[in-house]
């Protein structure tokens, strides 16, 4: 059974009926977004015994088998302990093999068939993580449609740099009014490819009638100050090198999955696969990681304060704050 984890006065919140909603959670990398909406769900009343929430992941490769470490899935955060302890149900995680390409189209297809899962079985849906077109794309019921590989297109981009590649996409993404493929999607040639050869693919294929509805949500915001967040990072990084992801990476290698495949998910898996294949160093791996990762959260929390240009709003909470403190001001806006 699944009983509240908060010891401060704080007590399940039965909500009306027609409050009952989808709750989002997002943030940057490092600012404690999985143990917050794990910490929801075990607060969250409970259904025929059992946790009334679920937690749908909308992390773009926590989706892949094996790739554990560097992807950060940290599944002991769904385990809470509290007054009692809660194993709060997840989706959308470990549902790929690696080596394989997941895509948005993908993800919203599977998406719906967990939210439509957990609302059938009377819970509450908690979408957690920090792919920003991944969130904004089932909140919003994006039209999409599988784009098959252009091997014509493909071997006319064979050869340009990342930078003309850049610019071509940029260029396209002008002609199709696109909001996909920010810097976060195309660091790499083989990214900024695919990426093209999507935003060619709809302008001239006509989108099919939307068949996926946009979906009400409360959105939460978690922000954590500039130098907290860097130093989380650094920390953070350093521990799961010593937890072993590197050892992880050469696994994945030795299962033969080509290098470029793995370079492909950028970040972690893209700068310990060039140290393993000895294009770096360990010091310049390490460098070019904790840069790239700074970065990288520097343009999660620009895309969202995009959405909110675009008509979100999200409700932004401090992440330094006590947990019961934010699980409190989350309930306090459910109501």
């Amino acid at each position: 059974m699944c009983r509240p984890i908060l010891s401060d006065g704080i007590f399940y919140v039965i909500l009306p009926t027609d409050m009952q909603k989808m709750i989002t959670i997002l943030g940057p990398t490092a600012s404690g977004k999985t143990p917050l909406a794990a910490a929801l769900a075990a607060a969250l009343p409970p259904v025929n015994g059992e946790c009334g929430a679920e937690i749908i992941s909308a992390d773009s490769r926590q989706v892949y088998r094996r790739m554990d470490i560097g992807t950060g899935k940290d599944l002991a955060d769904y385990h809470v302990v509290g007054d009692s302890v809660a194993n709060i149900p997840y989706h959308l995680i470990d549902i790929a093999e690696p080596g394989t390409k997941y895509n948005l189209f993908q993800y919203q297809q599977d998406f719906f068939d967990a939210y439509n899962n957990i609302i059938g079985r009377g819970k509450t849906p908690i979408l957690c993580g920090g792919t920003g077109l991944y969130i904004e794309a089932v909140l919003k019921g994006y039209q999409l449609s599988p784009v098959p590989q252009n091997p014509e297109l493909r071997a006319r981009l064979e050869g340009k740099t990342l930078d003309e590649l850049t610019q071509m996409l940029t260029e396209l993404k002008a002609q199709t009014g696109s909001n996909m493929h920010n810097k976060t999607d195309v660091d790499s040639c083989q990214r900024a490819i695919r990426a093209i050869e999507i935003e060619e693919y709809n302008l001239h294929t006509p989108t099919p009638k939307r068949e996926l509805p946009p979906i009400d949500s409360l959105i939460i915001g978690v922000n954590i100050d500039r130098e907290a967040r860097r130093e989380k990072i650094t920390r953070r990084l350093r521990a799961r090198l010593e937890e072993g992801m590197i050892e992880e990476v050469r696994g994945l290698l030795a299962e033969g999955i080509p290098a470029e495949d793995l370079i492909y998910y950028g970040l972690e898996y893209k700068f310990v696969t060039e140290y393993l294949v000895g294009h770096l160093t360990y010091d310049e791996m390490y460098q070019r990681l904790e840069i790239a990762i700074h970065q990288f959260a520097k343009r999660q929390m620009t895309w969202f304060r995009g959405m909110e240009r675009r008509g979100f709003t999200i409700h932004w909470i401090d992440a330094l704050q006590p947990m019961p403190d934010k699980v409190h001001q989350i309930l306090s806006l459910l109501l």
